[in-house]
């Protein structure tokens, strides 16, 4: 099964388009998993084009997708409990925002997004990831998103490009 993560695509404030590099492993991809900061409907609509789209709100989007998406999810695929949360809030670090939104559900994993900053570490047995921004690097080197690939374990990796054409 192939996932492909994304969250702070900020279209089309940051992007007209999806870049080529995603569009080419968003083909042939099972589910799609956006952790926030679509900001328009039409971004969902895109993806969805694509494989089934699974999603939460993030502090920017408009209205529609706030009418969409909750402030989190909790998928269970192939026997693993997957987090997804958008990780804004006031105090604390991102990271520590979504561990804590997800403290009771015992998930073997919490995909996030907000900082834009790319995230693949274990934290008490539980995988976080941060899949970056596919259009939106900020100070970060590169555009990122993720891939997951579940086939015995949780296989998360992501895609680095310089350029968000």
């Amino acid at each position: 099964m192939k996932i492909i993560i994304l969250s702070d695509t900020h279209m089309p404030k940051k992007a007209k388009k999806l870049p080529n590099v995603l569009c080419t492993e968003l083909d042939g991809s099972d589910l799609i998993i956006h952790a926030g900061d679509w900001q328009t409907l039409e971004v969902y609509q895109e993806l969805k084009a694509y494989a089934p789209v699974e999603g939460v709100r993030g502090n920017t989007d408009s209205d529609e997708i706030c009418d969409l998406f909750g402030d989190k999810l909790l998928l269970e695929i192939k026997g693993y409990k997957i987090g997804v949360v958008h990780g804004h809030g006031k105090s604390r670090t991102t990271e520590k925002r979504s561990i804590e939104a997800f403290e009771q559900e015992e998930p073997d994993a919490i995909i996030f997004g907000h900082s834009h900053i790319p995230l693949l570490r274990q934290f008490n047995g539980v995988t976080l990831f941060n899949p970056g921004s596919p259009t939106d690097k900020r100070r970060q080197p590169e555009y990122s998103f993720g891939i997951l690939n579940i086939k015995e374990k949780l296989d998360f990796r992501h895609i680095f490009y310089n350029s968000k054409e």
